[in-house]
């Protein structure tokens, strides 16, 4: 597989202007062993998004850690688009230590992507699970989050 990751981040940019309106940064998107993908987006240190003891505002975790998944099924489905709308079905954080300063969000594809085009192609509506690590700048891990993402036939 390959993945064009300049242009994973400008469709994932011009998809959810939030992410534009965040500064979230795509530092990477790219494959990984036995068909995955991994994506890591960056969250830069604001008091726009500060919350009230300093540190990134827990909606602004979210949609960091939601944004990598997203840069995740856009890099693994995006020759599907065509045929099938990504759509996330539910999340889930766990908020685990203080963030200070910069983050980054690591995410990774939970399946196999050629199960998820199987499913696809037999009709079904797959749903996949996107796991999702934040930390600080220094590596220090901060939350925890899973975003389950589907593939709507058009």
């Amino acid at each position: 597989m390959t993945i064009d990751s300049r242009q994973v981040a400008a469709g994932m940019l011009a998809a959810v202007p939030f992410a534009r309106t965040l500064g979230i940064e795509f530092v990477e998107v790219a494959p990984e062993a036995e068909g995955g993908v991994r994506a890591v987006v960056r969250l830069p240190d604001s008091p726009a998004t500060h919350n009230h003891v300093g540190g990134p505002h827990a909606g602004a975790m979210f949609t960091l850690g939601e944004t990598a998944s997203g840069a995740v099924v856009l890099a693994a489905f995006g020759d599907l688009l065509d045929r099938a709308t990504p759509l996330a079905v539910r999340a889930e954080i766990a908020y685990r230590k203080l963030a200070l300063g910069p983050v980054l969000a690591t995410a990774r594809l939970g399946r196999p992507a050629a199960e998820v085009v199987a499913e696809l192609a037999a009709g079904e509506r797959p749903e996949f699970p996107v796991a999702v690590e934040i930390v600080t700048e220094a590596g220090k891990p901060t939350s925890e989050m899973t975003v389950v993402w589907t593939l709507r036939p058009n």
